[in-house]
């Protein structure tokens, strides 16, 4: 027993200087991290998109960000603008622009530039260098501790034997793509972060709670069952594909233990309630921007008879509904979306109009909140991966295999696999049901990444890999230990991992300047000529 524990001991330091070396990492590029142009430590669009929110939200207590991205830099530039923004109608009537990243987050990065702000007096919008880098510093770095604590002591949990669990954690630390967004403020770190915890506590329950381990059956406090369920809706929140495995958290912990239900539950209703209500108090909607992006409730059928465009008719129509005054004009003209016609009162109110399957017109209420003058968004202006992949076969292939690959870009997790086969088959049932989980998750989300339309069929756009599956690296990861266990005595697979865990590595190590650009392997396609160019 004394051996033992002085093993774990061992252990637990060889875990903390990994987390450490990587935090430190993190924390040196965090330190330095800066834009292209050298004015700001903002690496995208994405990010900027947040940081105006940050910004306006404690500068000017708003989720207006008009002020942000026309704030004039170096050369006449505009540092914060962004692509990554909508145009709706505020509570002054009047239009405004505002972040089209979902607003809880950002309202809780907010809190921390708002501590920054009073105790330093440091404004982002003068200091955008250092002031960033604080915030992002205070917010990226007990993330990434999380990931690393809450995945490594779940490796504890479930590895069998001393080198499955180092090569585990060498992975964890060094061999995903999490790192790299460490230095920028994204929602693929939050849900990473927080899907590791709910799967420390998940496996932590289980081993409380099995007497054949432990010999005695542990009541689990049920503040661990609410921190649970606030763990893994704050994981759907920051990325929608996960309510799949949300529910399934909800089932496995019931499962395991049905006192459980009202603080998971509990859980989940409070992280729903700050969702739709930051974005209520943000937009006035409880949709989020990305589903504003068509045509509102319909005002009224016009008859087809009335052609060309019906401008009177449509005018009538308003006005009748006291929608705008009876002085004011309205201007038709062409949508930039094809086959809609948007319609301008001299007030700024807009509407939408269409043709029915019919023929007859339709005047609906205008809900495209990404059309507006010089939107990246609309079509003609989109270019490269944002163009989106015509073919869901070669998108497939991409993503798992090919520029973009879950697999090629972190070879680690072609045994993913033949994890979650030998999960199904062997092992606790607690163990089998939650690799069931993530077998199930992880076809749902792909499927999910597959059918969308072609705009969105674009990998994540400008992107180090695949992001939108990042949120699965700790589930993932937990996969492999029973086959690290399995390679354990066999020294030739032990080698065949250790060069699979150098490539992820290296695939790592070259988004370190910037996860913000195309995977290394995209570049050299491009650069070959294989991608036109």
């Amino acid at each position: 027993m004394h051996k033992d524990t002085q093993e774990r001991k061992k252990r637990r330091t060889a875990y903390l200087l990994l987390i450490l070396i990587g935090l430190g990492i993190a924390a040196g590029r965090i330190a330095t991290v800066t834009s292209r142009e050298g004015d700001t430590a903002f690496l995208s669009a994405n990010d900027r998109s947040r940081w105006c929110t940050v910004a306006a939200l404690v500068e000017d207590r708003t989720y207006e960000i008009d002020r942000q991205i026309n704030l004039k830099g170096a050369k006449n530039r505009t540092p914060w603008n962004t692509i990554d923004k909508v145009r709706h109608r505020g509570e002054d009537g009047k239009l405004h622009y505002y972040s089209s990243k979902p607003p809880l987050f950002p309202t809780l990065v907010a809190g921390v530039y708002f501590f920054v702000n009073s105790l330093l007096g440091l404004s982002m919008t003068e200091h955008p260098i250092y002031a960033t880098r604080i915030v992002l510093a205070l917010v990226n770095l007990p993330l990434l501790a999380l990931f690393y604590f809450g995945t490594i002591g779940s490796i504890e949990r479930v590895c069998g034997n001393s080198w499955a669990r180092q090569s585990l954690a060498l992975a964890t630390v060094f061999g995903t793509m999490l790192l790299p967004f460490s230095m920028t403020l994204n929602n693929h770190l939050v849900a990473a972060a927080f899907t590791a915890l709910t799967m420390w506590i998940y496996l932590l329950a289980c081993e409380k709670l099995d007497d054949s381990v432990t010999g005695t059956s542990t009541v689990m406090p049920w503040g661990v069952y609410l921190l649970a369920g606030l763990a893994a809706a704050f994981t759907a929140a920051n990325e929608l594909p996960a309510l799949s495995m949300m529910v399934l958290w909800f089932v496995l912990f019931v499962w395991v233990d049905t006192r459980s239900l009202l603080p998971f539950t509990a859980g989940l209703i409070i992280v729903a309630a700050a969702f739709f209500g930051t974005n209520y108090a943000a937009h006035g909607s409880l949709r989020p921007p990305y589903a504003h992006r068509g045509n509102g409730d319909l005002i009224a059928e016009i008859d087809a008879s009335l052609d060309p465009i019906p401008s009177e008719q449509i005018h009538r129509e308003i006005v009748q509904r006291n929608l705008i005054q009876s002085s004011q004009k309205i201007t038709v003209k062409l949508s930039d979306e094809k086959g809609r016609w948007s319609v301008r009162s001299d007030d700024d109110q807009l509407f939408s109009l269409t043709r029915t399957a019919s023929g007859n017109w339709a005047l609906h209420y205008w809900d495209d909140w990404y059309e507006y003058p010089n939107s990246y968004w609309q079509d003609g202006r989109r270019r490269g991966v944002d163009l989106g992949e015509p073919s869901r076969f070669v998108y497939f292939l991409n993503m798992t295999i090919g520029h973009h690959g879950i697999f090629s870009l972190t070879p680690i997790f072609l045994l993913v696999p033949l994890g979650l086969i030998k999960g199904l088959s062997f092992g606790p049932h607690d163990y089998r049901r939650f690799t069931l989980a993530v077998l199930i998750a992880s076809v749902v989300c792909l499927l999910f990444y597959l059918a969308r339309p072609l705009i969105d069929r674009n990998y994540g756009g400008v992107s180090c890999c695949f992001r939108w599956v990042l949120w699965f690296t700790p589930m993932w990861l937990i996969m492999l230990a029973p086959i690290l266990d399995e390679y354990s005595d066999k020294p030739q697979k032990q080698g065949i991992f250790h060069a699979m865990l150098a490539l992820s590595v290296f695939s790592m190590s070259t988004a370190l300047q910037t996860p913000w650009q195309s995977p290394w392997i995209y570049q050299f396609w491009s650069f070959l000529g294989w991608l036109g160019g």
